[in-house]
């Protein structure tokens, strides 16, 4: 019996599917990481497309306000913003995301984005109303700013970046 030729990736099994460790290190990517910035919150949001971009994005501001494993998904809004560009689209999307949560008491457990352009996002949240004897809060986020927002194309797919004011 011959030996096994080598191979220039080796396949990672789990949950019955085999993949290569490419593949896997996708899997294990960062979505977010918090950044310093003096008395506000500040985060750094990855991913592969546009779409997961802001969907990450929205994700990560509902982790900073709230312990998302508190929270059931009771109901879904529709969103579908539009805006002159990417830049304004991005934080029209957040700031909308927080009015749903400031003024109709919403917080949002998983946000699925379904479409989306430079100018344009259609999306669905799904979350339930703010519930004061069963969710347990970690951040008071007040607005999203235009302070330091990056947005740009990386060799890995979408990069940003964005303070929320506190």
């Amino acid at each position: 019996m011959s030996p096994e030729p080598e191979r220039s990736h080796k396949p990672f099994v789990s949950l019955g599917y085999v993949a290569s460790e490419w593949f896997m290190a996708i899997l294990r990517m960062k979505v977010y990481e918090l950044i310093d910035h003096t008395a506000d919150i500040g985060i750094k949001v990855w991913g592969r497309t546009k779409k997961e971009l802001f969907q990450n994005a929205a994700e990560a501001m509902f982790d900073l306000i709230v312990d998302k494993k508190t929270v059931k998904i009771k109901r879904t809004v529709k969103l579908n913003l539009k805006a002159p560009d990417i830049r304004e689209l991005f934080v029209s999307w957040l700031r909308e995301l927080l009015y749903q949560y400031s003024a109709k008491r919403m917080i949002f457990k998983k946000i699925t984005v379904t479409d989306s352009s430079d100018t344009q996002i259609n999306a669905s949240a799904s979350g339930e109303k703010i519930d004061n004897k069963r969710h347990i809060f970690k951040n008071d986020l007040k607005a999203v700013t235009y302070h330091g927002l990056d947005i740009k194309k990386t060799k890995a797919g979408w990069q940003t970046q964005v303070i929320f004011d506190v």
